[in-house]
């Protein structure tokens, strides 16, 4: 079993589609070339003030919380609106639902405590996860 199909597995959580809609969002985020990928979003946790949160999420560690008034605060309403319109739900709950999600998910894609290099990655992930929700 691969590292994405782990991921996938472990944090989709049976086969909710609630869930499914929500990590494939999230993983469109953690993909998207425009903001950087997941180092990208690792960076903007750290310019917006939450670096020695993000970096537990990455480290071998425990992952330290993150609050949905944080997540919103680094990825700015423009894009979590447009998060929220693609689960169909609010900004609010959107932002609750990444500070629970985003923890796990960045720790589990940096499980040697490095974040990994290239596309590659992610987009292993989405297949995997596509083929889950439409297999």
């Amino acid at each position: 079993m691969g590292l994405l199909d782990s991921v996938v597995g472990a944090l989709a959580g049976g086969p909710s589609g609630g869930n499914n809609a929500l990590l494939e969002t999230v993983m469109k985020l953690i993909n998207n070339p425009q903001t950087g990928g997941l180092a990208g979003l690792i960076q903007s946790f750290q310019q917006g003030g939450l670096g020695d949160v993000v970096n537990s999420w990455v480290s071998t560690g425990a992952n330290q919380p993150v609050s949905p008034e944080q997540i919103q605060n680094v990825l700015g309403n423009s894009q979590l609106q447009g998060l929220a319109a693609q689960l169909g739900v609010s900004p609010e709950q959107a932002s609750g639902n990444l500070a629970e999600l985003l923890p796990q998910l960045v720790d589990k894609l940096t499980p040697n405590g490095q974040v990994p290099q290239g596309d590659d990655l992610m987009a292993q992930g989405l297949d995997l996860l596509k083929g889950k929700l439409f297999g």
